[in-house]
């Protein structure tokens, strides 16, 4: 086995789920194949019994994979690049019930760029979907962003594969809500934006703890559209949804839908900053458009 796989599983039972899950591992197992598996607590608690082996990295998906744009280089790629002779299976179940409308299109998108990002890879990728708790217009996103769908009784290729459709349909903006703002011109005004977010923040009700989280975030998404985007930009802050939402908008096109989700090799010069901003934040969101972006960062409050 030698090209990228990827297949959604549609299931609607726990007997369903172990049945096309357990194999998977366990045949894994004994072709001595490295095997993640990151999926929510609940599925975590139903699947790993019944392997029973600890030779499995296990995670729990609602942690590891709360923001959907860090799946891909903080559990996928630095698994597999852990194992770069070897073919590689890894289960991961980025999509349950309790993502929020807020949450979902990051999580959509985040399915669709995995093939990009694995694309010409040795690497197996099988991503849960459980039909009987899903919005059927999820299920349909599956069928776009997975080349493949495995269910109880058959495999086959999906014919309504077009990653790149869900990627630009998913390309929306999060609403904001009476908003404050803060313009930025020039360098100077980098570490004014940083204080002016971390005292709103504070009038906002974001936690201490993760005041120096924000200000981070502001300093690398203005510091990135000031180099990259016409040397202005504007800092917006809402609460959202249960978050606090940092919005940065420039006049530039951030063209790369991977940006922020590579890991960067060691001694690699600069492009660290997007990837650090999905590290800190809880959800991360852009919205592009020609001669426009805006890169949202949502903390929870």
């Amino acid at each position: 086995m030698t090209a990228f796989v990827h297949p959604a599983l549609f299931y609607g039972s726990d007997d369903e789920y172990l049945d096309a899950l357990v194999p998977f591992v366990t045949d894994g197992l004994a072709r001595r194949e490295p095997v993640a598996v990151a999926v929510p607590g609940d599925r975590l608690s139903v699947l790993r019994p019944a392997v029973g082996s600890d030779d499995v990295l296990w995670l729990d998906m609602t942690e590891a994979g709360r923001n959907p744009g860090r799946i891909i280089p903080t559990v996928l790629r630095r698994f597999a690049d852990a194992h770069p002779d070897r073919h590689v299976r890894i289960i991961g179940e980025p999509i349950w019930a309790g993502r929020s409308a807020t949450e979902y299109p990051a999580c959509a998108q985040h399915e669709a760029l995995i093939n990009h990002a694995f694309d010409g890879r040795d690497v197996t990728i099988v991503c849960p979907y459980d039909t009987a708790a899903l919005e059927p217009s999820v299920v349909a996103d599956a069928r776009e962003t997975h080349p493949e769908v495995w269910e109880a009784s058959r495999r086959y290729a999906s014919a309504e594969y077009a990653p790149d459709d869900v990627v630009a349909r998913y390309n929306q903006p999060v609403p904001a809500a009476a908003p404050v703002e803060f313009a930025v011109t020039g360098d100077w005004g980098v570490r004014e934006a940083r204080h002016w977010a971390a005292a709103q923040a504070r009038v906002f009700g974001l936690s201490e703890a993760r005041v120096p989280d924000l200000e981070l975030i502001v300093t690398e998404l203005v510091t990135n559209s000031l180099r990259h985007a016409g040397g202005s930009c504007r800092v917006e802050l809402w609460p959202a949804d249960g978050h606090l939402c940092c919005a940065v908008h420039d006049e530039g096109f951030l063209a790369d839908p991977l940006a922020g989700r590579r890991p960067q090799p060691p001694g690699a010069l600069g492009g660290r900053g997007l990837l650090l901003v999905h590290q800190l934040a809880d959800l991360v969101r852009t919205y592009t458009q020609p001669g426009r972006t805006t890169q949202y960062a949502l903390l929870r409050l």
